[in-house]
């Protein structure tokens, strides 16, 4: 445990006068197991995972005039949100930093809020505390994890390894600095700090004794705190040796594949740093999913109606198979997104052509830049009816493209209910309503919740369709391809006839059995028409189950409506699911 944050002044760490009097300390705690006897870990299946990022800080906080937020904001609050998450479908919830961390490492005037710049690798931050004692932390996350096991639902953290909140060799000493710098922190021939990670210092993860540090904070957390999984941040970055240069084998990555203890942790990792490293299918790691990027660009892009991005599209829909190569093993650990928490959310994404950062106080220089997003008009929020219609549309056919995509899908908390931060895409150093779950009913797009939480119903009962574990066997005649009993094959306007042109804004997917039924058909038309689709023979009929062209309610049916026309009109940017069941 860490306590002096009354006294802690970040300024007086820096330079070489001691900084004894304006430090924080070190409290020796028990070490006791997570009693996994009484709370099990759900141990939910890779392919059933739907992975809900949020931050403890600000998803429990919330926005609800007349409640005392000093009482919210806490691992203990989160709790009460257990219901919510668990009747949204929810099965596994991805928690920003949660190491202790310096909430001065911002901007004057601002917060760090986010936490993506650790003191210890051990401790859990005491502002997510409710108690005012240093040493209860630990069981206010036991609590808290004990209460998602209860409900199966997995608690992954994203721990940030990579650098910490020391800066460059001219930042303040507060931990590592002060032990062993050369051994923690890459450094030049001269003593500088080098750096791919952003934030003045990359920790030197193939020392050692680092690499027992990080392994020894890893079973802290999944053995006596009873995490269930990590998503490391800027992962890739642990795989570089002397002077940054790539390992092919990194020894921290071969140490987590070869500790029991870890072995049954669902772990992911970012596959890039900002030195340009990016692995992907070859992720030196054989238990670590990662986050796929492309399919955030590939999906935003189509619906966007960019040239050139039809068939990648379909790449995303069916796991990436151009990127993981086809291996089964990877195909099942695609973690897939649209949005995350460094980027515009959903709501933001569908209202704004460019960022809006000018709160965060460096003058809207930070943020993405490229964000393949689209205000549909108008910059910003709007009483036309029209474009809100549109983007309301847009939102569903972002969501769908991810839930219906082979893959781990990954949403960003509040996407649900049309969760807007103003345009701001890097609310890292924002405790305000920016970035606060607005909790009232009347600030959230109820009818969006509704129809994401029957799409994930619905994604549950599809699940061995949409995202078998055995890889697709593609054919060159047709661009079909086999799993299990049925063949998936792509269509345009036309049956069999898909349109790869750069030009083309269409395309349509079928799953037949071997006589050429189709059990499922999915057609999505990100052209600015509406366009007339064939359709091919049923099982038995088809039914309507997904229109997003549709008004809330009738935009998803658990049963679906019988069609029995041979053609069928998919509305200008919208996209139709269509399900045939075989007889009884």
């Amino acid at each position: 445990a860490i306590t002096g944050w009354t006294i802690y002044d970040r300024n007086k760490a820096t330079g070489p006068t001691p900084n004894t009097r304006a430090c924080l300390k070190s409290i020796v705690s028990e070490r006791n197991l997570f009693d996994f006897e009484s709370h099990p870990r759900p141990r939910n299946k890779w392919q059933n995972t739907v992975i809900y990022e949020l931050h403890i800080g600000t998803f429990t906080t919330g926005s609800i005039e007349g409640r005392n937020k000093k009482s919210r904001g806490t691992y203990l609050d989160l709790i009460g949100k257990i219901p919510y998450l668990k009747d949204l479908g929810i099965t596994a919830i991805e928690l920003l930093p949660i190491f202790i961390f310096d909430p001065e490492d911002a901007p004057a005037g601002r917060k760090n809020i986010w936490g993506y710049s650790p003191l210890n690798w051990f401790t859990p931050h005491h502002e997510y505390c409710k108690s005012t004692n240093p040493l209860d932390a630990r069981n206010e996350i036991r609590t808290l994890v004990a209460a998602c096991h209860d409900a199966e639902i997995e608690v992954i953290l994203d721990v940030v390894y990579n650098h910490t909140t020391e800066g460059n060799q001219d930042g303040p000493t507060l931990s590592w600095r002060g032990l062993a710098d050369t051994d923690y922190y890459q450094q030049d021939s001269n003593g500088s700090y080098l750096d791919v990670s952003g934030c003045g210092n990359t920790i030197s993860a193939n020392e050692p004794i680092t690499t027992e540090l990080i392994i020894e904070s890893m079973k802290c957390w999944a053995l006596e705190l009873g995490i269930d999984g990590f998503r490391f941040d800027l992962g890739i970055a642990l795989s570089r040796g002397k002077q940054l240069q790539p390992l092919e084998q990194p020894p921290l990555f071969t140490r987590i594949d070869a500790e029991p203890s870890l072995s049954d942790l669902k772990m992911v990792s970012e596959p890039w740093d900002c030195g340009g490293l990016y692995r992907l299918d070859d992720f030196p790691a054989k238990n670590i999913g990662t986050w796929n990027g492309h399919f955030r660009d590939a999906i935003r892009s189509f619906w966007k109606g960019d040239d050139s991005s039809t068939w990648v599209f379909s790449q995303r829909l069916k796991g990436s198979p151009d990127l993981y190569k086809g291996t089964s093993a990877k195909l099942g650990r695609s973690i897939n997104f649209i949005t995350a928490h460094d980027g515009f959310t959903l709501k933001d994404l569908v209202s704004y052509n460019k960022k809006n950062n000018l709160a965060n106080g460096e003058n809207n220089n930070d943020g993405e830049n490229h964000n393949n997003s689209w205000n549909h008009g108008i910059e910003g929020s709007t009483t036309n009816g029209e474009i809100n219609q549109l983007r309301e549309r847009q939102q569903k056919n972002l969501i769908t493209s991810l839930l219906l995509s082979r893959g781990i899908p990954m949403i960003l908390m509040g996407d649900e209910i049309g969760r807007s931060q103003g345009g701001n895409n890097n609310s890292w150093c924002q405790d305000s309503v920016i970035s606060w779950m607005p909790w009232d009913n009347d600030k959230q797009d109820l009818k969006l919740k509704e129809y994401m939480t029957k799409l994930l119903q619905l994604r549950k009962e599809l699940i061995n369709i949409v995202n078998p574990l055995v890889a697709h066997k593609e054919k060159k005649l047709g661009r079909s391809e086999q799993s299990g009993e049925l063949w998936r094959q792509w269509h345009g306007v036309k049956l069999n006839k898909p349109d790869w042109a750069e030009w083309s804004n269409t395309i349509a997917t079928s799953l037949n059995d071997r006589n050429g039924r189709g059990k499922l058909w999915m057609g999505f038309n990100a052209y600015h028409e509406n366009l007339v689709f064939e359709l091919p023979k049923p099982l038995t009929e088809w039914r309507q189950v997904v229109n997003t062209a549709l008004a809330s309610p009738e935009d998803i049916s658990q049963g679906g409506q019988v069609y029995e026309q041979k053609t069928i009109n998919v509305e200008s940017r919208s996209m139709i699911l269509m399900l045939s069941q075989e007889e009884e």
